[in-house]
C-alpha cells in the first residue's frame, strides 16, 4: 500500500472556528467534536485506512477529517452543505492537496456508486448530523456492495435500536435493516459534554461490517414491506399486522415456521426473511 505523508502543523480547531464564524447551527444538526483524542479514536475504529478512500458526511470545521488523514487515508471525500465550513475545509485542502476532496452538497443527494467506481469499496466514517442520520444509513445499507466498513456516530437511543436483538423493546425495523446486511456493534459512547454545543443526549459510535452474504435470502423491498407491516402494530400478534399483505396471515406464518401468536419484536431476522420470500412469491 502507498505511504501517505504526515500532516503538517495545523492551526487549532478553535482558531479555525473563530476565524470563520462557525457557530453550530441547529437547523443543520451540527454538534462539533473538537477533542482530537476522540476524533483519533473514531478514525482508529475504522481499522487501517492506508490506501483507502473515506467518505465523511458533515465534516464541519474538519476535526475528524484531520484524524482520518492523519490515520493514513489516501483520500477523504468530505460532503458538506454549510458554506462557512467549506471555506474552512478549503484551507485544509490547500495544505493536504488532493487527499481531501470537498463536495458541496446535501448528503441525502450524494450517490456512492460513482465514487466506488473510481476508488473501489469505500469506508464511511462520520459524526452524522442527527436530523438525517437514520435515512442516510438506510440509503447506504441499500448500496452496501460499495462499502467495506462504516463507523458512524448516532444518538445513543438510535444506537440501542441498531444493535437490539429479538425480544428487546428496542428491536425493530432499523435493527433488522442494519443487521440483515451487516455485523453491527457499538464501539464507545460519548457524553453530551464532548460536543460543542452539548446536545441533550449522549452519542454512540457504531461499527458496521458488511456481511459476505445477508443473514438469510430475501428480496430487500419485500423484506422492508413485511417488516414495516409487522411493526405497524407492535403490541398485537404478528398476524394482525400482516393482514394487508397475506390473505391468511396465520397460515402463512405457520408455513414459514413462525408462531401465529408471535409478536413482531420476538421474530428473528431469518423469520422475517422467510415471510419476505413468501410475500415475494405471492406477488410474483
Amino acid at each position: 500500500m502507498p505511504d501517505t505523508p504526515a500532516l503538517p502543523a495545523l492551526p487549532p480547531l478553535r482558531d479555525v472556528i473563530a476565524a470563520h464564524g462557525l457557530s453550530p447551527r441547529k437547523s443543520l444538526g451540527q454538534n462539533f467534536l473538537l477533542d482530537l483524542n476522540i476524533t483519533r479514536r473514531i478514525a482508529s475504529t475504522a481499522g487501517p485506512l492506508d490506501g483507502k478512500t473515506v467518505l465523511e458526511i458533515g465534516p464541519g470545521p474538519g476535526g475528524l477529517t484531520r484524524a482520518l488523514l492523519d490515520a493514513g487515508a489516501r483520500r477523504v471525500v468530505a460532503v458538506e452543505r454549510d458554506t462557512r465550513c467549506i471555506d474552512a475545509l478549503r484551507e485544509l485542502a490547500a495544505t493536504v492537496g488532493d487527499r481531501l476532496q470537498i463536495v458541496e452538497l446535501d448528503a441525502m443527494e450524494f450517490d456512492l456508486k460513482p465514487l466506488a467506481a473510481r476508488s473501489g469499496k469505500i469506508a464511511i466514517v462520520a459524526n452524522l448530523p442527527y436530523n438525517i442520520a437514520t435515512p442516510l444509513l438506510i440509503g447506504w445499507l441499500k448500496q452496501i456492495e460499495f462499502i467495506n466498513r462504516m463507523v458512524l456516530m448516532f444518538q445513543s437511543e438510535v444506537a440501542d435500536r441498531l444493535i437490539a436483538t429479538p425480544g428487546s423493546k428496542t428491536y425493530g425495523r432499523i435493527s433488522i435493516a442494519a443487521q440483515w446486511r451487516c455485523e453491527v456493534k457499538p464501539a464507545f459512547t460519548l457524553p453530551a459534554r464532548a460536543f460543542t454545543p452539548p446536545p441533550k443526549v449522549d452519542s454512540t459510535v457504531v461499527e458496521f461490517v458488511p456481511r459476505p452474504a445477508p443473514v438469510a435470502e430475501a428480496d430487500g423491498d419485500a423484506l422492508e414491506k413485511v417488516v414495516a407491516a409487522a411493526f405497524s402494530q407492535r403490541r398485537k400478534m404478528l398476524r394482525a399486522g400482516l393482514k394487508g399483505l397475506f390473505d391468511d396471515p396465520g397460515a402463512t406464518l405457520e408455513a414459514v415456521g413462525v408462531a401465529p401468536t408471535a409478536r413482531a419484536e420476538t421474530v428473528d431476522i431469518a423469520g422475517f426473511c422467510a415471510l419476505a420470500r413468501a410475500y415475494a412469491r405471492k406477488m410474483a
